[in-house]
């Protein structure tokens, strides 16, 4: 691991033209520094030994100030020679280095798209740019929502700015990136990585930067929840547990999707109602099932509140909106839900065998 953390680290010294090169300055800086001494120490003016120096590592050639007539002189003007025409070289080169990288993030516009994250505000920041982020992404884009993603991949920063997204390529863990995206001025973070402990240090960070800001953290393993949540989430979603849902809702409503589909208007009015915390289900009453036979209000009152009946389509085509509590339910009505809660439950209302009822030493139903 120290192996890949010191390659990871000489990677990234060479891959920044700026450090690249503050470093040669640094290096040509300390060869001339000790050559001058060097020189003063054997006698020679600090105006001749600088002089001396100075057409050396630039091997010019114009000739020597003073006769280098020692070995002590012969090694000091040797080891400037070596030192400092070395370092003149991988100057020059990491000048070229820098002013092809300004011109090559000119080119692609990568000085503009920090300008545009610097002038953010209000925004949502997406750590991670996964399946998840990708899909979050689409809907806040198609939302007209401003956001920025911050990403370490390079391969995903390039699909990102290839969709049209801000984007920022950092470690989301590291503070200084947080705040290259103006974490301090934005409104929500969603940090949906698929690593549980990236994402309860990031919400720390975050927290600890801008502690009015809502957080939404994406957790993997059901025991992840309470960490992030004492971490500073606001809101915790783990996926599994949403898939595992998604199912059983599919299960239990199979003909919601197909009633919603067909109908742009019924469509609409499921997304209004889900900003209110409440879903638009259709359920089929089945042949023997809990509910049939019953009647609406009765229905309602073994629901406990979790629904409410405002549709029913019976099999023969008659259809009855806001139907009376009187209405009994039939086998194979199609009743239309406004439900609250958890959805999964109130279809198991619906789908659950009918009950044998017991008089005396006797079982009906």
């Amino acid at each position: 691991m120290a192996q890949d953390r010191t390659g990871s680290d000489a990677a990234s010294l060479f891959a920044s033209p700026a450090r690249l090169l503050g470093g040669t300055l640094i290096f040509v800086g300390i060869v001339f520094v000790a050559a001058v001494s060097a020189y003063v120490a054997a006698g020679w003016p600090v105006a001749d030994a600088a002089y001396m120096v100075t057409l050396t590592i630039f091997s010019v050639g114009y000739g020597e100030v003073r006769p280098i007539a020692t070995p002590y002189l012969r090694v000091v003007t040797i080891a400037t020679m070596v030192l400092g025409c070395t370092g003149m070289i991988v100057l020059t080169g990491a000048l070229v280095q820098m002013f092809a990288a300004i011109q090559l993030r000119r080119l692609l516009g990568l000085d503009r798209m920090q300008t545009l994250i610097e002038r953010l505000s209000g925004h949502v920041v997406i750590c991670g740019f996964g399946r998840i982020g990708v899909q979050l992404a689409k809907e806040l884009h198609a939302a007209g929502t401003p956001f920025v993603i911050l990403e370490r991949d390079g391969g995903k920063i390039a699909e990102a700015q290839a969709l049209g997204y801000l984007c920022h390529r950092g470690e989301a863990t590291e503070e200084s990136a947080l705040r290259i995206v103006r974490i301090d001025r934005a409104k929500i973070l969603a940090t949906v990585l698929p690593d549980d402990a990236a994402n309860v240090f990031i919400t720390l960070s975050a927290r600890n930067i801008n502690p009015g800001m809502e957080i939404i953290a994406r957790g993997e393993a059901p025991t992840t929840e309470s960490k992030l949540l004492h971490a500073g989430a606001d809101k915790v979603v783990l996926p599994t547990h949403i898939g595992a849902e998604r199912i059983a809702e599919m299960i239990l409503y199979p003909s919601t999707a197909g009633f919603v589909a067909d109908s742009a208007a019924m469509g609409q009015m499921k997304r209004g109602l889900h900003e209110f915390g409440l879903e638009l289900e259709m359920v089929v009453v089945p042949d023997k099932g809990a509910m049939t036979g019953v009647t609406v209000g009765e229905a309602e009152r073994r629901g406990r509140g979790a629904f409410f009946v405002v549709q029913i389509d019976h099999a023969n085509g008659k259809s009855i909106q806001h139907p009376g509590e009187e209405v009994r339910l039939e086998a194979q009505d199609q009743v239309l839900l406004v439900v609250r809660g958890s959805r999964v439950s109130a279809g198991a209302i619906f789908t659950a065998p009918a009950q044998r009822q017991r008089t005396g030493r006797t079982f009906f139903g």
